[in-house]
């Protein structure tokens, strides 16, 4: 049977979205915007219609494939950035493993740690030394990372989502969206720049007003954040003295002096973070083993089949996986879970990004 000179492709708004912004790595004002728009519409309507030409088929699909090695390219990246053994693509999970959805651990024990600050300050290699990784001389510009962890420790699991949200100090709505979806905050400035200083104290404020106004409080909110000087290595260049940070910053900020080249002060802001989210000392890089994603799946699926028998019979060491495949999730997931984590705003209110 021949086939017509077009055919009739179907894709969700998010799709189109989600395609587009994987190419540009762009999320433009006007895309958060009708994200915002459509996040509160019934999941379940009529997909719009649109004829393409074969000829533009084609296209679709050999774009497609590009998108697919460059996952490919992607995966064994951090693969072998981490030192461990390169897996074929077959071998992993088909997307990221989201412990929630997965019902293998409770709420209470996923957090998303939100890092902020200037650039060059240390933030990337902060994080992969959370991750197990070593520390890079190189530096690259980090437009936006989205890391995930995952661990199990005392029979229990647990998952940290780390966002490095580098790119957005010239996107408000996006630093906004950032801050207000973030548990926890952990904020870099370099200890030989003052301006990268002045930069996070402003950042302290801001998200200190807009987790106010997320739940209508009168003052601003106390949050969960932990304080970074950074390149504390460079000694006689330093132009922040520890005396005037703890002035300024006052009480309730946990601040430490590091550096993410020798691993100085490192412990005890891996410290500072698993206490502000009531998670297990053995979240520290320290404290646990590295296994493959695979281990770490089938270990809590086992773990899940004991749940009848006693906690205490082979629970194993602490372990963690780093999740290859791990993205940031939509801005229409990060808008619903905005709007659903204040439960002082009306339905008619709108969470306010900009």
């Amino acid at each position: 049977m021949e086939m017509n000179a077009t055919e009739k492709f179907y894709l969700p708004v998010d799709g189109i979205l989600e395609m587009f912004n994987s190419f540009t790595g762009d999320q433009s004002p006007i895309t958060l915007s009708v994200l915002q728009s459509t996040a509160l519409t019934p999941a379940l309507q009529t997909p719009q219609v649109s004829n393409i030409p074969k000829t533009g088929m084609g296209i679709i699909k050999m774009v497609k494939g590009c998108w697919r090695q460059q996952d490919k390219k992607v995966v064994t990246m951090r693969s072998s950035s981490s030192g461990n053994r390169q897996m074929s693509t077959d071998r992993l999970p088909k997307g990221s493993v989201d412990l929630l959805e997965l019902g293998l651990t409770k709420p209470k024990n996923c957090h998303r740690i939100v890092v902020l600050g200037a650039p060059k300050v240390g933030k990337t290699n902060m994080l992969q030394r959370f991750l197990g990784e070593d520390f890079e001389e190189h530096y690259e510009p980090t437009s936006e990372d989205f890391h995930r962890k995952l661990f199990h420790i005392g029979g229990e699991a647990y998952q940290i989502d780390l966002l490095d949200a580098a790119s957005e100090r010239d996107f408000p709505a996006k630093r906004r969206l950032s801050i207000l979806t973030g548990d926890i905050f952990l904020l870099v400035f370099s200890v030989d720049d003052r301006d990268s200083f002045t930069e996070v104290c402003e950042l302290l404020n801001e998200i200190k007003a807009a987790k106010a106004k997320l739940l209508k409080l009168k003052h601003p909110a106390r949050v969960r954040v932990v304080l970074c000087g950074n390149k504390v290595d460079l000694g006689a260049e330093r132009a922040v003295s520890r005396s005037e940070v703890e002035e300024m910053l006052g009480e309730g900020v946990a601040f430490f002096e590091t550096s993410a080249k020798d691993g100085t002060g490192l412990e005890g802001v891996f410290t500072a973070l698993a206490s502000l989210g009531g998670l297990p000392i053995e979240t520290s890089p320290s404290r646990h083993q590295i296994v493959s994603i695979l281990t770490y799946q089938s270990m809590c699926i086992s773990q899940q089949g004991r749940k009848g028998n006693s906690r205490t019979r082979g629970l194993g060491a602490p372990c963690a996986a780093v999740d290859p495949l791990a993205r940031r999730p939509s801005f229409t997931s990060d808008l619903q879970l905005v709007l659903g984590s204040s439960t002082k705003q009306n339905k008619s209110e709108r969470c306010q990004i900009q």
